[in-house]
C-alpha cells in the first residue's frame, strides 16, 4: 500500500496554518516520524485531518462501482487540488484527472499527469496557446476540453493554426440546459460545431458532453426528470453525430456526472449504443473524502433510487476539521474557534465529537442531540448547546463538513491521520 504524500517535497514552514512551531523547514516525508497527535494537542488548531482509513475505504467503494458499471473515473482534481490524493485516485484505477482552469491545469503537469479533461472552455490567448504547446511538445499528453460557441472553436482554430499544430487537439461538443450555465442549448447549435470540428485540420470531436449537477427541482425526486432529460439529449446528440461520421478514429467519450446523479449517468450513457465502444467518463470529486452533510444526503438518494446495485458498505466521511472551545458566555451558547476562513459554509458544519485533553478519557466522545451550528464568523462559530453540555473551555472539538471542495481550498496543509489520531504524513493542496 502506497504512503499518501507528496511526490515532489515542499517542506512544511511554521508560517502553514495548522502545522506546529518548527526550528526548520521540515520536509513532508519526514513528518511521519515527528510522533504528532491531534488530541495530544501537538497539531495547533483549528487543523483540517483526513482520516486515511476513510480516503482508503473511498477510494476502494468508488473502483468497485465503476467495476460494476462499465464506466471510468476522470475525478474532479479541483476539489482537493492535492496531487497526492491525486496519486491515490491514480493508483485505484482513475482514467486520469478532471481539471477546470488553466492554473488546476498547470498543476497537474507539474506534478506529472499527462491524460486530462478539462472540464470547461479553453477561452483565451493564454490558455489556449498553453494548450497547444503542450501538445506539440509531448507526445504523451492527452487532453480533452469542450466546445459550446462558433466564437470560441475559430478561437482556438485561428492560435493553432499560427503555431503550426500538427497534432489535432480533442475536444467534446458540451450540451447545457435553459437557465443553466455552459453548454449549446439546442441540439442544431451542437450539431453545427459538431460539424465544424469535423472539418478542421486542428481539433478531432471525440465525443459529448455535459453536466447535471446544478439540476434542481422542488425535491430530490422531482430533479430526476431534468436530469434523466439532459442525458438522454446527451444521448440523441451523440447518436446523431455518431450516424454523421463526426466523430474521429478511435474511442467515443460520453462524460457527465459530478458527485451526486453518477448512477443515473452510468446507467443512461452506459446503454447509448453508439456504432463503436463508447467510453463512458465520470468525473465525481468529493467521493474521495465524502463529507457529513450535502453528499451523505446524495449517497443516500442514490441508495434509495435503487438505479444499479451498489457496492457493499458505502463512503465514509474522511474530512474534519477540529478546532478548541473557546468560550462558554452563556449556559446554551458556546463559541468555537474557527469560522469561514476554516470550514465550508454551503451549509453549517456538525459537531460530531469532543475530546478532553486531562486524561479523563482515552478517545473522543459523541455529542448529544442539542448541540448545533447556527451561525460563522470569519475565525468564530456560535453553536447553540444544551444547557446541561459537559463542553467547557479548551475541550477539542471535531466538525464534519458539508461539500469538501470549499473547505480544501482554505488549507494549504492538511494532515493525514489514522484512526487514532496519529498523523501518519502530511499533504499539500495548490489552489
Amino acid at each position: 500500500m502506497n504512503p499518501i504524500h507528496n511526490s515532489a517535497d515542499d517542506p512544511l514552514s511554521e508560517l502553514d496554518k495548522g502545522v506546529p512551531s518548527l526550528a526548520a523547514p521540515l520536509n513532508t516525508s519526514d513528518v511521519a516520524s515527528q510522533g504528532w497527535n491531534v488530541l495530544a494537542e501537538d497539531i495547533p488548531l483549528p487543523c483540517a485531518v483526513l482520516i486515511e482509513s476513510a480516503m482508503r475505504n473511498n477510494s476502494a467503494w468508488m473502483k468497485s462501482f465503476l467495476g460494476s458499471t462499465g464506466a471510468d473515473l476522470a475525478p474532479h482534481g479541483k476539489t482537493t487540488m492535492a496531487p497526492a490524493i491525486f496519486q491515490l485516485q491514480m493508483d485505484d484505477g482513475a482514467w486520469g484527472i478532471t481539471v477546470s482552469t488553466i492554473h488546476q491545469l498547470r498543476v497537474a503537469r507539474r506534478f506529472g499527469y499527462n491524460r486530462i479533461f478539462y472540464a470547461n472552455q479553453l477561452v483565451g490567448k493564454a490558455a489556449i496557446s498553453y494548450v497547444v504547446d503542450e501538445t506539440a511538445r509531448d507526445a504523451s499528453f492527452e487532453f480533452l476540453f469542450l466546445i459550446d460557441s462558433m466564437a470560441n472553436f475559430h478561437a482556438i482554430e485561428r492560435i493553432a493554426a499560427a503555431a503550426g499544430l500538427e497534432r489535432p487537439l480533442t475536444v467534446l461538443v458540451e450540451l447545457g440546459y435553459l437557465g443553466g450555465r455552459t453548454g449549446c442549448r439546442t441540439k442544431d447549435e451542437a450539431l453545427a460545431i459538431a460539424g465544424a470540428i469535423h472539418r478542421s485540420p486542428y481539433l478531432d470531436l471525440r465525443g459529448i458532453e455535459g453536466f447535471e449537477g446544478l439540476l434542481k427541482a422542488g425535491s430530490s425526486e422531482e430533479t430526476l426528470a431534468p436530469v434523466n432529460d439532459l442525458l438522454d439529449r446527451m444521448v440523441d446528440l451523440a447518436r446523431h453525430c455518431d450516424q454523421l461520421g463526426l466523430f474521429a478514429s478511435g474511442e467515443i467519450h460520453l462524460s457527465a456526472g459530478g458527485s451526486s446523479f453518477y448512477d443515473i449517468v452510468a446507467d443512461k450513457l452506459g446503454s447509448a449504443g453508439l456504432s463503436r465502444p463508447a467510453k463512458v467518463l465520470l468525473r465525481s470529486g468529493c467521493y474521495i473524502t465524502h463529507d457529513s452533510v450535502m453528499y451523505a444526503k446524495a449517497i443516500e438518494a442514490l441508495r434509495d433510487r435503487g438505479q444499479l446495485e451498489l457496492p457493499p458498505g458505502g463512503p465514509r466521511a474522511a474530512l474534519e476539521v477540529w478546532a478548541y472551545a473557546q468560550s462558554r458566555p452563556e449556559n446554551d451558547k458556546l463559541i468555537a474557534a474557527f469560522g469561514k476562513r476554516d470550514i465550508s459554509y454551503d451549509d453549517q458544519p456538525v459537531l460530531l465529537k469532543w475530546f478532553r485533553p486531562d486524561g479523563s478519557a482515552r478517545t473522543p466522545q459523541p455529542v448529544a442531540e442539542g448541540h448545533i451550528v447556527t451561525r460563522l464568523n470569519d475565525q468564530h462559530a456560535h453553536l447553540t448547546v444544551p444547557a446541561d453540555s459537559p463542553l467547557q473551555v479548551g475541550d477539542l472539538l471535531c466538525f464534519g463538513i458539508s461539500h469538501p471542495c470549499l473547505t480544501f481550498d482554505k488549507w494549504r496543509v492538511m494532515h493525514v491521520v489514522d484512526d487514532d489520531y496519529n498523523v501518519t504524513s502530511s499533504i499539500r493542496t495548490y489552489f
